[in-house]
């Protein structure tokens, strides 16, 4: 299964990313713009998702995944890392940043998941 380790690990190779700590958890961005959270007493983290894409994962795994909140098209799953495998969270963590970062970015990036 996955730790705090292993998502700070792979959101750090993705460019362009910044951290941000606070008092109860850590904020992810790209260009400004927020595509992840980590609550490492809780081990879960928050990602940016497609609304359908949360929904589906909810729906099919809610031992994993839960709804954290909706903003016009993106729904933001929480994920509880001691259900999910390191490769199933590079490719939602990317996912996230796909979706949040410049598309410069993106297209120098490639589809090259974190690893």
């Amino acid at each position: 299964m996955a730790s705090t380790a292993d998502f700070v690990a792979l959101v750090t190779q993705l460019p362009g990313v910044t951290r941000s700590d606070r008092e109860r958890f850590t904020r992810w961005q790209v260009g400004g713009h927020t595509f992840g959270y980590l609550w490492e007493p809780t081990r879960t983290v928050g990602l940016k998702q497609l609304l359908v894409d949360q929904l589906g994962l909810v729906a099919e795994r809610p031992e994993v995944f839960e709804v954290q909140f909706t903003a016009g098209a993106f729904g933001w799953v929480v994920v509880h890392l001691d259900h999910v495998e390191r490769d199933e969270l590079a490719e939602l963590t990317f996912d996230a940043w796909r979706l949040t970062a410049p598309a410069t970015l993106v297209a120098a990036r490639d589809d090259v998941l974190p690893d």
